[in-house]
């Protein structure tokens, strides 16, 4: 029996089966391209082949698709479900659709929330690629300071806070995005993101829009404050590494070096699923879905 957060696909010479945990921790989606048939994470990977969305694997469905069509088992779907809240916020691409609901939608509403809980008197909002873009263009038209593209993204530098080592984070946040001078200099600017989580980004990122010239950066968070390791796909590390659960908003700020720190209210995440109340959001309130494994499940590593 398998316990925890799990989209498989297994392939054979005569068959394709694909499985969702039952709680729905993340999406699995079948497509079709002709007479074959896809098993892919996201929507967005089947319009990149062309192929057509048949429908998400249900949350505890195993599916299993022969030369005769697709043949459902439904036998451990149940009713409760624990969507990984963060793949709407972070992970997932925006012209993505999980479970039905739009990733972009769901953080062009973070950017809403945020515009009217924590207004700013700012020059100009900016980004953080890829997915602090959206919420970016939504505070900016909510607040009506113009939008601008400061940061410019090298495509082949991977995610920065899931790399193991402190020195790689602080290495990959220089090569992954270089500063725009003509959009920054002068200005008063939001810098907006997905979270924070040691710290180390976003620091970083301060740092190099003042260094661009920027006179004040005002910094806005799509997600509440970490506070809490994941044990379910996400790698959030243990807790006496993530920033929020030691320090506070303003001791994070200082820290990052912003003139300004504001997150997403945790009771305002439903906002972000159209309302829907079958998501995880263990991350930031420690409601665990399921009971969390015991003991040293890492490894040991240079952190």
């Amino acid at each position: 029996k398998l316990s925890g957060a799990y989209s498989l696909a297994i392939m054979s010479p005569r068959k394709l089966i694909g499985a969702r945990d039952p709680l729905g921790f993340h999406p699995l989606v079948i497509g079709k391209r002709g007479n074959a048939y896809i098993l892919a994470s996201e929507t967005a990977a089947l319009n990149a082949v062309d192929a057509e969305f048949i429908r998400d694997v249900l949350p505890g469905e195993v599916v299993m698709i022969n030369e005769d069509g697709i043949h459902s088992d439904t036998s451990l779907c149940q009713s409760k479900k624990a969507r990984c809240i963060f793949e709407y916020i972070y992970f997932a691409r925006p012209d993505t659709r999980i479970d039905g609901i739009s990733v972009y939608n769901s953080r062009i509403m973070a950017g809403r929330i945020l515009a009217q809980t924590h207004p700013v008197d700012a020059d100009v909002v900016v980004g953080v690629p890829d997915s602090g873009n959206a919420a970016a263009l939504v505070f900016a038209l909510e607040s009506g300071i113009p939008f601008g593209m400061a940061f410019v993204k090298n495509s082949y530098v991977g995610r920065t806070f899931i790399k193991p080592k402190q020195s790689m984070r602080v290495s990959s946040v220089r090569i992954k995005l270089n500063v725009l001078p003509e959009v920054v200099a002068g200005k008063r600017v939001v810098m907006i993101d997905d979270s924070i989580v040691r710290g180390t980004t976003s620091a970083n990122l301060v740092k190099m829009l003042k260094k661009a010239g920027a006179t004040e950066v005002h910094v806005r968070i799509s997600s509440p404050p970490f506070l809490n390791p994941c044990y379910f796909g996400t790698d959030i590390p243990t807790g006496d590494q993530l920033i929020a659960r030691h320090n506070t908003v303003e001791q994070i700020r200082d820290m990052i070096g912003a003139d300004s720190l504001g997150y997403l209210a945790v009771d305002r995440l439903s906002d972000l699923v159209a309302g829907d109340d079958g998501y995880c959001d263990a991350c930031f309130t420690g409601n665990y879905p399921i009971d969390p494994p015991k003991g040293n499940i890492r490894g040991e590593h240079d952190v």
